[in-house]
Parts: C-alpha cells; structure tokens; sequence
C-alpha cells in the first residue's frame, strides 16, 4: 500500500483546501506568456508570486527565492491580535517544531502569516515569536497588504462564500504543508496534536525513511 500517496489524497487530507489550492491551479492559463520566469523554472516558481516579505527578525525576503524554493514547508495563517484558537495552534504548532528537532530550519521550514499586517509590524510580531518561544526555522512573516491577500489565496486559504472568507477565524484553522521540490502538497488542521502534524510533513519529505526495517510506517511517532 502507497502510504504516503493515500495520506496525500485520502480521507485523511482537508478536501476542501486541497480543491481550494487546486482550483487555483486549473483556472490558470497557461497558455498565457509569464516572462517574469527563465525557461526550465519549476512548477512552483510559475504558480507562487516571489513576493516581498518581512520576517519577525526584521530580514527582507523574497517568498519563492527565499522561503520556497526546493524546500519542505508549512505555512499558517494568524495574527496577533487572536484569542480564542489562535493561542492552541500556535502552541500545537510549537509542539511540532519541538518534535522536529534538527530538522527544522534544516530540512522543513516552518512560516505564519499574518492576516492583520496593518497592525502585525515585524517588531510586534517578533514580541508574539518571542512570547512562544518559537524556535529557529520558523519565521513569521508580513508585507503588503495586497500581496498577502494574493498569497492567502494562492495557498488556498480562502472560502468561496465572501461572508465566510471576510472572517479571519476562517483562515486560521489550517495548515498547508508542502515539497516544492516534488510538487507535493497537502492540508492538515491545525488543531491537530503535533505527532499528527509531524506525521503529514513526513508524508511529503521524501528525506524521511518511510518504512522502517519492521514494516511499521516510520511517519508515526513511535
């Protein structure tokens, strides 16, 4: 049995974000010229603008040069200003990190997005990191408030019904998790416990062992 590929588009996997994010990609036309990208760019710099971005240290970034580009990644959406669930899914989220050990900021990158970057400077949401006790390789990010609107969408982050998509909660609840290298991508809730968290990532990083010696599926932690 295909374990990785049963995760990736099984019963498991958040249908909803998954035809959000693939939604995107069909109503793309690709027939239309993209001179901004060399001949031979991958699947992911074609379809993921290479965005300015501001990180919580305070660094300038490009979102698909920088952030993306060959990498293992998971991408949230947040604010600071957040009560409620915010705080449980920065801590689940947390408790990913920690269960990644060395790999993060290694082999997988961890980056929340603030939905409020008129107020979410770099210096508030470095006191927010900090508050968390959020670890190296995971950065939270702002920019300019159209082209996060543009990145929300493009990760799928976002509800058809324009009511819905208006409330912040809505995007909240979910991260996206993804191998730009391989073109993998998938969606878990982020109010999963982190061993489930770790469990999704290790779907889609083809540097993990995924079957260990006895047969047992080494995504899991023991």
């Amino acid at each position: 049995m295909n374990t990785r590929r049963n995760l990736l588009f099984g019963a498991g996997v958040a249908a909803t974000g998954l035809a959000a994010l693939g939604a995107g990609l069909v109503d793309r036309n690709w027939a239309a010229p993209e001179p901004e990208y060399a001949e031979g760019d991958s699947f992911g710099a074609r379809y993921f603008p290479n965005l300015t971005l501001y990180t919580h240290l305070g660094k300038r970034v490009k979102l698909y040069d920088d952030l993306m580009r060959d990498k293992v990644v998971t991408f949230n959406m947040m604010y600071t200003m957040c009560g409620g669930l915010c705080p449980t899914m920065t801590a689940n989220l947390r408790g990913t990190q920690k269960l990644l050990g060395d790999r993060a900021g290694k082999n997988v990158f961890m980056y929340s997005i603030t939905l409020q970057p008129e107020l979410d400077t770099p210096e508030i949401l470095r006191e927010y990191a900090e508050s968390h006790h959020v670890g190296p390789g995971w950065l939270f990010l702002t920019g300019d408030p159209a082209d996060l609107e543009k990145l929300r969408r493009k990760l799928g982050f976002f509800d058809p019904d324009p009511v819905v998509d208006a409330d912040r909660t809505t995007h909240i609840r979910m991260v996206r998790i993804g191998n730009d290298r391989f073109d993998q991508w998938t969606m878990a809730s982020a109010r999963s416990q982190p061993e489930q968290l770790v469990a999704a990532i290790n779907m889609v990083d083809r540097s993990v062992d995924f079957t260990s010696h006895n047969g047992k599926d080494a995504s899991l932690p023991a």
